[in-house]
């Protein structure tokens, strides 16, 4: 009976040590409490274009793929980061898998997001959802 307690309480407090897990490579900013995977290894040509921020934002499409590269300036909360460039900046999301293994990523540390853009037809909500994150060295 100890060991089946046991076994439920573990598997009752893996979720909530799954946002935790996200945060933990990002090491710059943040808009929350202190207490707060990896990209694909591709490098080479992609179809999806690179762009600022203010021209995604001004002539991007809904579910739009698009590569922006710049800063993660503040970590939001969770998955939520905010990026910015030298034209502005964007709400990001970005699942833990996809932040590099044993590297530590700070306002300061130059990245490429490529992703899916989200632009809500009623209001001005967009965000990009991020597939993949690379530092640029």
């Amino acid at each position: 009976m100890k060991k089946q307690s046991l076994v439920i309480a573990l598997a009752l407090a893996l979720p909530l040590a799954l946002p935790l897990a996200a945060s933990a490579q990002y090491t710059g900013p943040s808009t929350q409490p202190a207490a707060a995977g990896s990209g694909t290894p591709y490098a080479g040509p992609s179809t999806v274009p690179a762009m600022s921020v203010k021209q995604l934002i001004d002539t991007g499409k809904d579910d739009q793929y698009a590569t922006l590269r710049g800063f993660i300036v503040s970590h939001d909360g969770g998955e939520h980061y905010t990026f910015a460039d030298e034209t502005g900046r964007i709400k990001v999301e970005i699942d833990a898998k996809h932040f590099p293994p044993g590297v530590k990523i700070d306002d300061k540390v130059r990245v490429e997001l490529t992703g899916e853009f989200d632009k809500d037809l009623i209001g001005s909500k967009v965000e990009l959802d991020v597939k993949r994150l690379a530092v640029l060295r």
